[in-house]
């Protein structure tokens, strides 16, 4: 690996780090450098998802006055992110690379939608209920579960659906929401990569570097993000999640 590859690996798991930390989708800057680079395909996607997780890890602890509060929904939402990830890195590694192209893209946008409603939304669900669940019920779980699949097959974006959905089932202020989403993504990425570890190809120098590189991007993107206002947030939310769609169906 030449000191230009190692450059380029690092400076794409900052931004990625910084990324994920606000909003989720960073892997749609590491993945293709890492392809750009030569690596195959399987091997950048599996590197790329075991190098997050460190990014995930600075993400939450940037984010811990917000996580204040939800560890009982958590622990219950946390078993759906760690079931959804074995079964979606299972397909990863059994289906071909096409299977998820065209749906992908939708669920991208789909998430989008939820966010820049979420605010209507909300208030239309707690109107119809006397008294809201503070887990978000079933189809929160089941969709949060999907989320994880996702999350353990690709990846990219995962944050963008997870938003949607805590913002609408959750009766919670975005920045508690987006604390929760790091948290649950950090679940996803730590599965799959025990998984990957352990019966997928690595390549760990790339493993290695952007793990250092979202590592500290993660911290950065956490003090940035939890000063944003709510409307910049779902703002930012909603353009990454623009751009992850176009990567995907013209990248």
């Amino acid at each position: 690996m030449t000191p230009w590859e190692v450059a380029a690996i690092l400076a794409a798991g900052l931004a990625a780090g910084a990324i994920n930390a606000v909003v989720g989708s960073g892997s749609l800057i590491t993945f293709p450098t890492l392809v750009a680079l030569g690596y195959p395909p399987i091997v950048a996607n599996v590197s790329n998802n075991i190098g997050m997780v460190a990014g995930g890890v600075s993400s939450v602890l940037g984010y811990r006055p917000e996580l204040a509060g939800q560890r009982r929904r958590l622990l219950r939402l946390g078993v759906g992110s760690v079931l959804g990830s074995l079964a979606g890195g299972f397909l990863l590694l059994l289906l071909p690379a096409e299977a998820f192209r065209v749906i992908v893209p939708v669920l991208i946008a789909l998430a989008c939608v939820l966010v820049v409603a979420q605010p209507r939304l909300q208030a239309w669900l707690s109107a119809r209920q006397d008294d809201p669940r503070v887990d978000g019920g079933a189809w929160l779980w089941l969709g949060v579960f999907a989320a994880g699949v996702y999350g353990g097959y690709f990846g990219a974006a995962q944050g963008v659906v997870l938003v949607g959905l805590l913002g609408i089932f959750l009766d919670e202020h975005l920045q508690r929401v987006n604390a929760a989403k790091n948290l649950l993504s950090l679940l996803v990425n730590f599965t799959a990569a025990v998984l990957f570890t352990v019966i997928a190809p690595v390549d760990w120098w790339a493993v290695l570097f952007v793990s250092l590189g979202t590592l500290v991007g993660g911290f950065v993107g956490a003090k940035i993000g939890r000063r944003l206002p709510p409307r910049v947030l779902r703002a930012v939310i909603v353009c990454v999640g623009v751009i992850a769609i176009v990567k995907l169906v013209y990248g």
